[in-house]
């Protein structure tokens, strides 16, 4: 297998989360609740979701057909040396309710380590972009996460629960003490839009449970290129499957997550 080139590789991952995205606000046009569908308690998909992934995956075979794909509605499902990482709709909840906020997430993992990240905010235009080692980029342009120094005035973004409420007692803990210590909290619907949000300086940190690798991979490596950081919940470095994360600007790392450690364990 050869070693992808990543500077090569980018714009054409971009112009597939666009092509997906096209795809997708063309759907919400005429797009009715009736054509959603239950996968599980709270949990939505509908034939966009699909749609939009199907697309994305024969793109992405085109570009590097050497790679697996972990991919949320399941229409390919295949691990390799290096893996494509797709959510072909987040915020579908959003999308399904006519919500403006929803995205396409688009990531290349290689060795539990993500190298490349697409994400594409449909409703805004916004298409945020990293490589390893190579700086975050909103719409071309170079971005940085904020420098806001402590709690008391940060905004902190988050997830609510939905259908995994074994931890919820913690949850609730964490959310009274930053309702109380900071500027708010924002639920915005949208992992990889919170997580980018974060890595252009609109929040200052991010925590959330039971995300899976798609919700986070992309928007994860935008935030460490634009200065950021992301752990899970103990502040180990298993944030992409460990179905928790917790992300901050890096000037909060100490105190957020130790807030975080404080409610979870």
């Amino acid at each position: 297998m050869q070693t992808p080139d990543l500077q090569k590789l980018l714009p054409q991952v971009i112009a597939t989360a666009k092509k997906a995205g096209a795809f997708i606000r063309n759907e919400r046009v005429n797009f009715t609740y009736n054509s959603a569908e239950i996968k599980g308690l709270n949990d939505l998909v509908s034939y966009v979701d699909k749609g939009a992934e199907e697309m994305i995956v024969s793109d992405l075979s085109n570009i590097f057909n050497d790679a697996g794909f972990i991919v949320e509605e399941n229409t390919r499902s295949e691990k390799k040396a290096y893996n494509w990482i797709v959510d072909p709709l987040d915020g579908t909840t959003n999308f399904i309710h006519g919500i403006p906020c929803y995205a396409v997430s688009i990531a290349l993992e290689h060795q539990g380590e993500i190298v490349l990240g697409v994400v594409y905010e449909i409703n805004r235009d916004e298409c945020f972009s990293a490589i390893k080692n190579g700086g975050a980029f909103l719409n071309g342009k170079a971005i940085k996460v904020s420098e806001r120094k402590n709690l008391s005035e940060s905004l902190i973004a988050t997830g609510f629960p939905i259908y995994n409420f074994e931890r919820l007692d913690n949850y609730l803990g964490a959310l009274k003490y930053f309702m109380q210590q900071t500027h708010g909290l924002r639920r915005i619907g949208a992992a990889a839009a919170d997580l980018c949000y974060l890595a252009c300086g609109r929040v200052d940190a991010f925590f959330e449970y039971n995300l899976k690798p798609w919700d986070v991979a992309a928007g994860g490596l935008i935030v460490k290129e634009a200065g950021g950081t992301i752990c899970d919940f103990s502040g180990k470095d298993n944030w992409i499957f460990g179905k928790e994360t917790s992300a901050t600007n890096g000037l909060l790392e100490k105190e957020f997550n130790e807030v975080i450690r404080l409610h979870f364990g």
